[in-house]
């Protein structure tokens, strides 16, 4: 038998805290927990996870968890800590919700933006960014910042150039090659428009391409 994965293992534990959650809720709550979701609504997920419905979580941890723990990664570039922020976003995503709080019409939108903060909050307290190098396991399927480094020197010349960039042009790039998003979903996930995301990028690489020249001269 597999040992279970470590997406497994926080879904099972994300699923024990649902219903911790549901279990404190009044019986007016409990009640309009109960109702179901009517299967041809397209929020149909965020109905279900108002529910704390476990079917729900389950669809949406598998869908997003991926993806955010690769965000994470890509900007932590540790895969211990970047699991644990990933836990942290989702375990907000449902204590949010219980206390009314949660996202109101996109879940990734709400987990890319929690995640992202995470991570500010994570470098904010220990103000300098681990240069620890970047995994073989994120391949990137376009041309990416990666793509800039091919020794362990580079790579951890790379980490300290990344630290180098504006917010968001560190949160363009992980969300484009971390979390492999498209110029268009990265458009709606930042609220700008594609063309916008694509110059961005371009600045955000061509930076990227002058630090790490001037760090070899």
């Amino acid at each position: 038998m597999n040992s279970p994965t470590v997406s497994q293992l926080h879904l099972e534990r994300l699923l024990q805290f649902a219903a911790d959650l549901r279990s404190q809720a009044g019986p007016a709550a409990r009640a309009e927990q109960t109702q179901a979701a009517d299967p041809g609504n397209d929020r149909r997920d965020l109905d279900g996870l108002r529910r704390l419905d476990p079917e729900a979580i389950t669809r949406i941890h598998n869908r997003y968890f991926s993806m955010v723990y690769r965000y994470a990664r890509f900007r932590l570039s540790d895969d211990g800590l970047a699991e644990d922020v990933a836990a942290e976003a989702f375990t907000r995503l449902l204590e949010n919700t219980h206390a009314g709080k949660g996202p109101r019409d996109s879940v990734r939108g709400w987990l890319m933006r929690t995640v992202s903060n995470l991570v500010n909050d994570f470098y904010r307290l220990h103000y300098a960014r681990p240069t620890e190098f970047l995994s073989d396991q994120l391949p990137a399927q376009n041309p990416g910042p990666s793509a800039l480094a091919e020794s362990s020197e580079e790579k951890n010349a790379l980490y300290r150039a990344l630290d180098k960039l504006t917010a968001d042009q560190q949160h363009v790039l992980a969300l484009r090659f971390g979390s492999g998003f498209s110029l268009a979903e990265t458009a709606e996930a930042l609220g700008k428009k594609a063309n916008a995301i694509k110059a961005l990028q371009f600045r955000a690489i061509a930076a990227l391409r002058r630090e790490m020249g001037a760090a070899g001269d």
